[in-house]
């Protein structure tokens, strides 16, 4: 299996963190059955979630080539992304069908193109493997990603009610799931700097 799929520790490094509002779906991944789901990851055969990732993969590689049609021929380049916005209305419907994150509320994350905290209702003990659904806004990308827990911190929510704080790692993830992630965190950090320069 190829290793772009790996975060391995050479390759580990500092990302930007931002705070962040996505939704958010996690499956514990027993040993046994996590090397079959990184093969059927690393093939593109996880099904709809992954159509806007690969989609959006696709439109970054196309960039370039895009922009000198545009400078060109701006009616054809003009046709292109519009079938490009056709292509992004499939690939949310199909997102909107998948059954792990259509009951998940969106939850407020610390997230990184390495990892993410988040609050949970359940607690998840420390070095477990989890499977992770990641629906971003406003794009309405997911990736799926898989992770292992490196804390699990008990505490309250904003009602009073018990929660838990949980750090993860990406510990496999696709080369292009990566890059979305960095463009989403990137983009993020500007509005957010947008938004104070019009603040002050």
């Amino acid at each position: 299996m190829s290793d772009k799929l790996d975060l391995h520790d050479g390759d580990r490094r500092e990302f930007f963190r931002i705070d962040d509002t996505i939704r958010v779906g996690l499956r514990r991944v027993a040993p046994e059955e996590l090397e079959g789901r990184l093969e059927r990851l690393e093939q593109g055969v996880e099904g709809s979630f992954t159509v806007m990732a690969s989609l959006a993969a696709i439109t970054a590689q196309l960039a370039v080539p895009l922009r000198r049609i545009e400078h060109d021929q701006p009616d054809v380049a003009a046709y292109l992304k519009g079938i490009d916005r056709k292509l992004e209305v499939l690939g949310r419907a199909f997102i909107a069908q998948d059954p792990v994150l259509a009951s998940q509320d969106a939850v407020a994350v610390n997230l990184s193109a390495g990892g993410m905290g988040l609050d949970t209702r359940e607690a998840f003990a420390p070095q477990t493997q989890v499977e992770i659904r990641m629906l971003l806004f406003p794009s309405f990308t997911g990736v799926l990603t898989y992770g292992e827990v490196v804390a699990c911190d008990p505490g309250l929510d904003a009602g009073g009610a018990p929660a838990y704080h949980l750090r993860v790692e990406f510990t496999h993830i696709r080369e292009q799931d990566r890059d979305i992630l960095i463009r989403h965190i990137l983009r993020r950090q500007g509005e957010t700097l947008r938004a104070r320069r019009h603040g002050d």
